[in-house]
């Protein structure tokens, strides 16, 4: 692990020099160690980097504000990236898409895995299921002390209990079950997923900055090589979001996994891996 310092990210570099990095960013229920198959097998033949964002894993937590895509870029910046593939999960795909639109010059590929979008309005039945099957492991009462600040303590079982639903219902899918991941999965997800909930609950609240105008109105505009990789057990209005990039960035290639929920690079690292080998031999071909 290495920092930078002026940022307060945690980061891991491997492979060798090359004109293009790969840049990992993480799923907002997780950190920085989800991609490790992927850093790994990729370290072979090009220059990777995974960090933490700010809030999460080995980074430090953010000021007043954050602005995740800003994070990204002077990461970049940092560590002297003057164009990278951008590889991003969940809500770290939104903050890929973001950057793409903000400095396309710095943006060789987009890869978006199972991936947020900013300016997309969550269906309601979906906001309806998460309350339904994560929000109600934690007594109604309590988890809103937490969500304000006023909570003071945190139990350790409330963290370890919604992390666990979160998992169950997002990670695994709302129609699969503990079973349908393996334990190594199930584990490391319920892990990153409860470090993430303490670090929400127990430190400073921070504004979160996005794009302006949002990137659900822009995909017009995305210049890169993008890849869409879509879970098929994931839940449903995610699975939308993957439909609206695949169909609205240019030339976007989507591939479906089936039998597989939120964290494709986790349950399935070997599939994803190999995706991410052939779409990187494709973009970086002159």
């Amino acid at each position: 692990m290495a920092m930078i310092d002026t940022l307060g990210i945690a980061y891991d570099e491997a492979g060798p020099d090359g004109d293009v990095a790969v840049v990992f960013v993480h799923a907002a229920v997780a950190d920085r160690r989800m991609w490790e198959h992927q850093f790994r097998e990729l370290s072979r033949r090009h220059r990777v980097i995974r960090y933490d964002c700010r809030g999460h894993g080995e980074s430090g937590d953010p000021g007043e504000w954050v602005c995740h895509h800003e994070d990204l870029l002077a990461v970049l910046d940092a560590l002297g990236v003057r164009r990278a593939v951008l590889v991003g999960s969940s809500m770290g795909g939104a903050y890929a898409l973001e950057a793409a639109l903000v400095a396309p010059e710095r943006v060789a590929g987009l890869a978006l895995i199972c991936s947020g979008l900013t300016g997309h309005q969550w269906p309601p039945e979906m906001l309806a299921q998460a309350r339904e099957r994560v929000h109600s492991a934690v007594p109604a009462e309590r988890l809103a002390r937490y969500g304000d600040g006023s909570a003071g303590r945190v139990d350790p079982a409330d963290t370890l209990a919604v992390a666990r639903a979160h998992t169950l219902w997002q990670v695994a899918g709302p129609g699969r079950g503990r079973a349908d991941l393996a334990d190594e999965v199930w584990e490391a997800a319920v892990e990153m997923c409860r470090e993430v909930f303490r670090r929400e609950w127990s430190g400073p609240r921070a504004v979160e900055r996005q794009l302006d105008p949002p990137a659900a109105g822009r995909l017009r505009e995305v210049a890169a090589p993008a890849l869409v990789i879509n879970g098929l057990a994931d839940v449903p209005g995610i699975q939308e979001v993957s439909g609206l990039l695949a169909a609205g960035i240019p030339g976007a290639r989507g591939l479906d996994l089936p039998e597989t929920g939120h964290l494709p690079p986790l349950e399935r690292p070997v599939e994803v891996t190999a995706a991410l080998r052939d779409f990187l031999a494709a973009a970086l071909t002159p």
